[in-house]
């Protein structure tokens, strides 16, 4: 049986403009892996309403479960809350649940719970929170669409909340071999070893040091014996040049 797969939706402007760097997927990839989850795509949009609603509504119905991640803040274009209950044609509004857990939060620093601070407290209908122990202002889920923050520290945490609840896989297994040859040295083999090995994903990623080039072979799926003996017949065919 297949793994479950997955799908992450980054939003934000400061994603597309260069100015901000995406460490979350990185994260949510590695982390699905290790339950077997299979990340089959990421998409990244703009803070544009029909943009995130079209995408929400699109990535749902392809994938056994989506991550987005961005704009459930407390400032003006923090619209994804608004946009995922549009995508699911719910309301929304501050809920109590969320209200509580944040008004204690701010009594206990002894800050005050401003109306700004109360937007990330609009949850929609239907949705269930999903736990944010670095900054308290939740995250949610309704039904397979997990919305969570973008700052990493939060995205994170927020991750490792959702991760217990999630039904996973086979994890995939993954070894690497580098051959000190380049890429069109190394195809044919390559090909004739993805063709007996359907059940493997075998990538090739080449690079270059010191004027010379190399490929790196990445083998991954969930039997490990296959895995290994994929390798040891990549490393026959070019010995003593991976480690």
């Amino acid at each position: 049986m297949p793994n479950p797969t997955a799908a992450m939706l980054v939003i934000g402007d400061e994603i597309l403009s260069g100015r901000t760097r995406d460490a979350n997927m990185y994260h949510l990839a590695n982390e699905l892996t290790k339950i077997g989850i299979d990340l089959k795509e990421v998409r990244v949009v703009s803070d544009d309403k029909d943009a995130i609603v079209s995408a929400i509504q699109s990535l749902k119905q392809e994938f056994d479960s989506v991550f987005t991640s961005g704009g459930i803040g407390p400032t003006h274009d923090d619209i994804t809350a608004d946009c995922v209950a549009q995508a699911f044609g719910v309301s929304i509004d501050v809920r109590q649940d969320a209200y509580d857990v944040m008004a204690a939060h701010y009594i206990a620093q002894g800050s005050e719970f401003t109306e700004t601070r109360m937007r990330m407290a609009r949850i929609p209908d239907t949705a269930t929170l999903i736990e944010n122990p670095v900054s308290v202002a939740p995250g949610f889920k309704i039904e397979n669409v997990h919305v969570m923050a973008g700052v990493p520290k939060i995205f994170e945490a927020m991750v490792a909340s959702v991760l217990p609840t999630l039904i996973g896989g086979a994890p995939l297994k993954s070894q690497t071999y580098r051959i000190e040859r380049g890429e069109g040295i190394v195809a044919a083999p390559l090909r004739t070893l993805a063709e007996k090995y359907t059940d493997l994903s075998i990538g090739s990623y080449p690079f270059q040091k010191d004027g010379a080039f190399g490929t790196n072979i990445v083998i991954r799926g969930a039997d490990e014996t296959g895995v290994s003996a994929a390798i040891a017949e990549l490393m026959a065919i070019f010995p003593n040049n991976g480690v």
